[in-house]
């Protein structure tokens, strides 16, 4: 078998048994670092592509531009790459500088924006440039763009389902644009009537999820966890499907994900140890014992070689 091209080689990747930072419980986790720009984001690169071109939206002299903080981007590049569509992106200054070079390897043009006006800066600032030549630039929006959760609707969710056989319990993501968790738990909940608990994960700087749902104003603020904590609820997130939602410190991530490394011989980014952090602390809890545990690990971590993930490490 071959693909005609790399967008379509998405998906069908593994889950492992969490052993030693589990204690004991059973956490599988789902690396999608394995997908083929090594992150969870090749996903909704290809779907939202295919989408584009398949609704006659997306065609040759057209453009794509897209803002992202760093693994869409990089998606979005890759597909772009080997479809044959020019690409420009708009990503926070913060952002890694490994992110930076792999969005420019890939032949995208890359736009920085002020890192202290996070994810809303860029993507103020690829309406403006799609708003500057319409008829050029094709705008896909992954925080509103339904072909989001569908792609983990029609892949990811069952990917969990038949490798966990139909018997997973908890499903723990991280939210950037919430397609992830909102795909997976839509087509465990309502496509195979599985009663799994969702668990959204959040920064703890920056707990907008939490705020909204308690009604509070929403306060977004600065944080380590890049991917996730875009500081505003995206139009892809479906907080109905949301059973709790869990924050997570910059130490507790950072930590987490060097244990993964160094316990489990896991090498990962910095959101999948906020995901496996708050697995860890759910399946220390009464009510979740004997349960089986899917952990998404977004990506891998040669993404985070220039971040204080690395620092200290010789």
């Amino acid at each position: 078998m071959y693909f005609d091209d790399n967008s379509l080689s998405i998906g069908r990747t593994p889950l492992v048994r969490l052993r030693r930072l589990a204690n004991g419980a059973t956490i599988l986790a789902k690396i999608e670092g394995r997908n083929p720009a090594y992150s969870v984001k090749c996903r909704i690169g290809a779907a939202m592509v295919w989408d584009a071109e398949n609704k006659g939206l997306l065609a040759p002299g057209k453009e794509l531009i897209e803002p992202t903080s760093g693994n869409t981007g990089i998606a979005l590049a890759f597909v772009a790459a080997s479809r044959g569509y020019p690409i420009t992106l708009t990503m926070p200054e913060t952002m890694s500088l490994e992110r930076r070079k792999v969005v420019a390897a890939f032949g995208a043009r890359l736009v920085l924006t002020d890192g202290g006006l996070g994810m809303k800066g860029a993507v103020a600032r690829a309406e403006e440039i799609h708003a500057s030549d319409p008829n050029r630039f094709v705008l896909l929006q992954q925080f509103r763009n339904p072909a989001n959760p569908e792609i983990h609707f029609r892949t990811t969710g069952p990917e969990i389902w038949e490798d966990t056989k139909g018997r997973v319990d908890v499903v723990v993501s991280g939210v950037g644009t919430g397609g992830t968790i909102t795909g997976v738990a839509r087509y465990l909940k309502c496509e195979r009537g599985r009663a799994i608990t969702a668990v959204a994960v959040e920064p703890e700087a920056s707990p907008v999820i939490s705020q909204t749902l308690r009604g509070e104003a929403v306060k977004p603020g600065p944080h380590k966890i890049q991917g996730i904590g875009a500081g505003f609820i995206p139009d892809t997130l479906d907080l109905n499907l949301v059973d709790r939602v869990e924050t997570v410190s910059n130490e507790e991530a950072i930590d987490t994900a060097r244990r993964l490394a160094r316990d489990e011989g896991i090498l990962s980014g910095i959101s999948s140890g906020a995901a496996v952090a708050a697995a860890v602390r759910l399946a220390r809890q009464p009510q979740f014992e004997s349960k089986t545990f899917v952990v998404v690990l977004p990506d891998s971590g040669e993404r985070y070689l220039s971040t204080v993930l690395f620092e200290g490490v010789v």
